[in-house]
């Protein structure tokens, strides 16, 4: 969406928009008050709340800031180690998580979607205007950056990742169908097209910089300069979520069956091999399912599933089994409401941040040993997380 992209679902209409930002005290776990400055932030992690958003220190795990912002918003990293997007009514908008406020920089337009980080880019798709900018998150430091811009054909719930040679790989479509996507090098000019992806929908980047869109039908790849469709074994077998990692051919994603519910709880996920232009479904343990808000990478590449039953479920994406199963939360099920909290994950090199809204708290887990090493209690009930990149 980490990825590193808001994968899921078209962005959200936000009531009102307040920028100010409250007092940065709060209590943690323990009830004592925390007392991280701005200049003593480390490695943000944001947490929206139905008002706002907490920042953690995420070493000390202890609430930083507090920002208030009316209604539903939504957050992902900006690819800088001090930046987190937030996305409201009335556009991409960048908080300073480190100094806790909101910044004038600004992306306008309705319904924000996707926000990919790849290499040296940070590409944003404004589902509304069909606007696509790419830049360098760096240059956030400096103000708001000029980039690469482009607009779609007709605006649609889209997504685009720019490769390390500039090439352009972004989505078709409108506001009634979505059938695929096209491929610009880097001064624009389209050089592949592919119309076989219906109900386009999610992103990741698998090591090559192979490009993987999730499709109701499987997955369509973009490598070696043209696109490959790898299909799902069933006529309605739809990834959308993905994740990829540099360090592995193969995207972790996940895998509907049920073209007719309204709300499917998948009990199985999908592997993607780029290599082989092959997709594997591997079931979840008995009676366990997972939602868009639980798929993320380790850093050794491996795939890691936040299941129902409360765990951490760990993937060997070669192998294409789970490997690994560790408790972090209490059982829990999924809402039909997208919008409505349930457990999140977001994974920082070899840190895992897992919110638990029955409990208003934010549980920290060393990937290295499986252990959760701290927990915090937060003042609302947390919804979507994020945070910067890692400074380290």
């Amino acid at each position: 969406m980490n990825r590193r992209t808001t994968s899921g679902l078209a962005a959200l209409v936000a009531a009102s928009l307040t920028l100010a930002a409250c007092g940065s005290e709060a209590t943690n776990e323990t009830g004592s008050p925390s007392s991280s400055s701005a200049a003593s932030v480390q490695e943000p992690v944001a947490i929206t709340y139905d008002g706002g958003i907490h920042v953690l220190d995420g070493e000390a795990l202890t609430v930083a800031h507090t920002i208030a912002l009316a209604g539903f918003n939504r957050i992902n990293p900006a690819g800088n180690d001090t930046g987190v997007f937030v996305s409201t009514e009335a556009g991409f908008q960048v908080l300073d998580a480190v100094a806790g406020k909101m910044t004038d920089i600004s992306y306008p337009g309705a319904k924000p979607g996707h926000v990919v980080l790849h290499g040296d880019r940070t590409v944003l798709f404004t589902d509304g205007t069909g606007e696509v900018h790419s830049f360098d998150p760096k240059a956030l430091a400096d103000g708001k950056p000029t980039g690469r811009q482009y607009k779609t054909a007709q605006p649609h719930h889209g997504v685009a990742v720019e490769l390390s040679d500039g090439t352009l790989v972004v989505s078709l479509g409108t506001e009634e169908s979505r059938p695929g996507a096209i491929a610009l090098d880097k001064d624009g000019k389209e050089i592949a097209r592919s119309e076989e992806c219906p109900g386009v929908h999610g992103e990741a980047v698998a090591q090559g910089e192979v490009v993987g869109l999730g499709c109701t039908d499987g997955v369509l790849l973009f490598k070696n300069g043209d696109f490959v469709k790898v299909k799902s074994d069933r006529a309605y077998g739809a990834v959308a979520t993905q994740v990829g990692s540099e360090k592995s051919p193969v995207l972790l994603g996940d895998y509907k069956i049920d073209a007719d519910a309204e709300r499917e709880f998948p009990e199985q996920f999908a592997l993607i091999d780029t290599a082989t232009n092959s997709l594997k479904v591997v079931p979840m343990p008995e009676d366990v399912s997972y939602s868009f808000r639980s798929l993320a990478r380790g850093p050794n590449g491996e795939g890691l599933i936040l299941g129902t039953d409360g765990k951490l479920h760990v993937v060997d994406p070669a192998a294409g089994a789970i490997t690994n199963a560790w408790p972090v939360v209490s059982a829990w099920k999924e809402p039909m409401n997208w919008q409505e909290p349930r457990p999140a994950l977001f994974v920082r090199g070899d840190v895992a941040y897992v919110t638990e809204p029955a409990t208003k708290k934010v549980h920290r887990l060393d990937l290295t040993t499986g252990k959760v090493v701290g927990s915090v209690e937060l003042p609302a009930v947390p919804n979507e997380i994020s945070g910067t990149l890692s400074a380290h």
